[in-house]
């Protein structure tokens, strides 16, 4: 049996900063609709503020048992490590890790503008330690963390529930019909999150799927190693698409599957999430939602998606509840 304190646990954070003018162009090079590289759509995918320092922040300061945190990221560096000096003192165990390196012998798919392909080579990152925390730009640690709740004996914690695909779930059903009458968009042709999840989970075999939430994912290097050694295929069905695309497949759920059919994981259905979506409440309940946060020590996530369209005003507390949290 594998004991918890000989684990040697790494982070790994993927970025993007989308307000850089050569990342715009590059984009706007492949991209079907040229005018569409500043609307709203793509801006709250690519769009930042900032926020991975604090996400590095929170790593620092909540889970003091990672060795070393991986920025993967396309010829950028965020604005706080830029300063190479003051980098290398404050923050000796953060690297960045360029598409490059761990899209190595699949060149021909770069540059790419989809989280998905590069999330399927994370496994690829020099010096990346067996068990492994996946974190997004927009995902933080809100309270203090151990070892044990990610990696159990080794073994990964698995959050989430178990949950029926969208064809077994009767008011999907009837929804999907009345797209069809109506004359609505087919979504079945769009890739989603959850159904991200859903597609890997068929093609594993299984009848229902863990749903996960933005939460931070306990991976095992070897699984993905293991897996796409066997099965090159599945590697090349997720890497090829520059933008999102239909059959491609959340890895996370891809990891976390392949762990549960082993029966190689510890299932516990609380997220510990809390979680910001849109920024169209008053001030008063995200000050609320803050608050709860910090009184709840068993909220260990905090994710705040799509900051950057955050009005500015209420930007402006959270970055100055961000620097009082983490700095």
């Amino acid at each position: 049996m594998i004991k918890d304190k000989n684990i040697v646990v790494d982070a790994v954070i993927t970025w993007v900063d989308g307000n850089d003018a050569n990342h715009k162009a590059k984009m706007q090079d492949f991209m079907v609709n040229k005018r569409s590289i500043d609307s709203k759509n793509v801006r709250m995918r690519y769009g930042q503020v900032n926020e991975i320092e604090f996400v590095v922040k929170s790593i620092l300061k909540y889970a003091t048992f990672i060795r070393n945190i991986f920025i993967v990221t396309d010829n950028q560096t965020p604005d706080f490590l830029k300063d190479k000096e003051i980098a290398k003192k404050r923050y000796p165990n953060v690297y960045i890790v360029d598409h490059r390196v761990i899209f190595k012998g699949y060149e021909q798919y770069l540059p790419t503008f989809n989280c998905l392909p590069i999330e399927s080579l994370l496994y690829k990152i020099p010096n990346l330690a067996e068990h492994f925390l996946y974190f997004n730009d927009d995902l933080f640690l809100a309270n203090k963390t151990k070892l044990e709740d990610f990696f159990i004996d080794g073994k990964p914690v698995v959050r989430g529930n178990w949950t029926s695909f969208y064809e077994d779930i009767w008011y999907k059903k009837v929804q999907s019909y009345l797209y069809k009458f109506l004359g609505k968009k087919d979504k079945s042709n769009v890739y989603g999150y959850k159904k991200g999840q859903q597609t890997i989970a068929k093609i594993l075999g299984f009848k229902k799927y863990v749903k996960l939430d933005h939460t931070v994912a306990a991976i095992r290097k070897s699984t993905y190693s293991d897996y796409y050694n066997n099965q090159p295929e599945m590697l090349e069905r997720n890497i090829k698409h520059r933008f999102r695309h239909y059959e491609q497949y959340t890895n996370q759920s891809l990891a976390n599957h392949l762990e549960i059919a082993k029966d190689h994981y510890i299932h516990k259905k609380d997220y510990q999430l809390v979680y910001f979506q849109n920024y169209k409440k008053p001030l008063w309940w995200i000050k609320h939602k803050f608050k709860m946060t910090e009184r709840d020590n068993q909220k260990l996530f905090l994710c705040m998606q799509s900051l950057d369209q955050c009005p500015p005003k209420k930007l402006a507390y959270i970055k100055n509840w961000l620097h009082k949290k983490y700095d």
